[in-house]
């Protein structure tokens, strides 16, 4: 089947300036992966059309060219020389920016290849620019993109209030099939934001996940978010982080793998095999992470290989491999101390889960009601969206 090729809010904006564009100096934020359709930055793309209007860039978590690693691993502010603009990091000692960042700007614009996963930064790096940006009178723009997983399906529980942190500031889903765009909207509406907000919408969005136009090449936002197979997967093999098990960081295959010395590779290989789980083969490994968990150490696990896009339902399946692993090495297994992502005292997969939900009840409730969100609820919050 063939569909009309997706145009994001890059390149509306250069075919027609939206209003908010239109007069008075402008900020970006953006990295690596903001990008036209023939591969040029973001920066450059806009700097001959809003010409010494374009005044300052902002970059968030993993710096301007997405090369530092994640958690706590602060980017410092630098310079892009061939505009000879500065680049002011909002993860640095500041994950909002300041009033002197914003000085003499009269409208943010923010482009940002989400990856459609709660606990990703950029929705909360926006969400801090909008306070920010309401505070100093400055007009915010989205240019929206699409986003990777599709819209079709949804995963993993709606955070509590009560666990709010810099892996998830609002009561969402860790799936939430939402663009940036529409999180902006939603943030706005929902913590009563007053700030002049414009979203240049993407035109032929996908209409179902695993369809990302492949004639535009996949950038890297962050380092470890490489190719589609791994952001399918991340919203499952996110919650590794919040444990003792390496989830492939050190390796070539991030968020693909997981294992640890004290596995059996070949006996979590059969018990996830026999579960069948869909869009996925599921095969015993062996790696040895260069960094971060087990650095230098022979880990057994297994290999998740995507074999259907639109199949896989990547939470549950973690939600089974974390039992599967406390079934089968019970005096291994841990769950991580913080800290974690700025958050001091609760343990980070309470935060990244979204309650202490999983940590309490991993050994007695099913990886399917671990796994279940109110999807109704949800779905009637998405429909609302489209309308603001």
């Amino acid at each position: 089947m063939e569909f009309d090729r997706v145009q994001t809010g890059l390149t509306q904006c250069c075919q027609k300036l939206p209003t908010s564009m239109r007069h008075g100096n402008v900020g970006l934020l953006m990295n690596q992966a903001s990008v036209d359709e023939n591969l040029r930055l973001a920066c450059d793309v806009l700097a001959p059309v809003l010409g010494s209007r374009l005044m300052k860039l902002f970059s968030p978590q993993h710096g301007f060219w997405g090369e530092e690693q994640a958690n706590m691993i602060v980017s410092p502010h630098r310079q892009y020389k061939p505009l000879q603009l500065p680049i002011y990091s909002l993860y640095s000692d500041t994950r909002r920016p300041t009033p002197e960042m914003l000085s003499g700007l009269d409208c943010l614009v923010i482009d940002l290849q989400d990856v459609g996963t709660r606990v990703y930064t950029f929705a909360w790096t926006m969400l801090e620019c909008l306070y920010a940006c309401a505070e100093a009178g400055v007009r915010v723009t989205i240019l929206d993109r699409p986003n990777p997983l599709g819209r079709d399906t949804i995963e993993g529980p709606i955070l509590r209030p009560q666990y709010l942190s810099f892996v998830g500031n609002s009561p969402i889903p860790m799936r939430h099939g939402l663009t940036m765009g529409e999180l902006a909207r939603l943030f706005v509406m929902e913590m009563k934001i007053s700030v002049d907000l414009q979203v240049v919408d993407v035109l032929n969005a996908y209409p179902y996940e695993g369809s990302w136009d492949r004639s535009f090449p996949w950038i890297p936002p962050s380092p470890n978010m490489p190719r589609l197979e791994t952001v399918v997967l991340y919203p499952g093999q996110v919650l590794l982080e919040g444990t003792n098990l390496s989830e492939g960081r050190g390796t070539t295959y991030p968020f693909e793998v997981v294992g640890a010395p004290f596995l059996n590779s070949h006996a979590l290989a059969a018990e996830l095999n026999r579960q069948d789980f869909p869009g996925v083969c599921v095969r015993p490994v062996r790696f040895r992470p260069v960094f971060d968990k087990w650095a230098g150490e022979v880990c057994e696990g297994v290999r998740l290989h995507v074999t259907d896009f639109p199949a896989v339902r990547s939470f549950e399946l973690t939600v089974a491999i974390l039992q599967a692993v406390q079934q089968l090495a019970p005096g291994n297994f841990q769950w991580l101390e913080p800290p974690y992502e700025y958050e001091y005292e609760r343990a980070p997969i309470d935060i990244l889960y979204g309650s202490d939900r999983l940590r309490m009840n991993l050994t007695v409730e099913t990886c399917e009601s671990l796994s279940s969100c109110d999807e109704e609820l949800w779905r009637g919050c998405m429909e609302m969206i489209k309308t603001l």
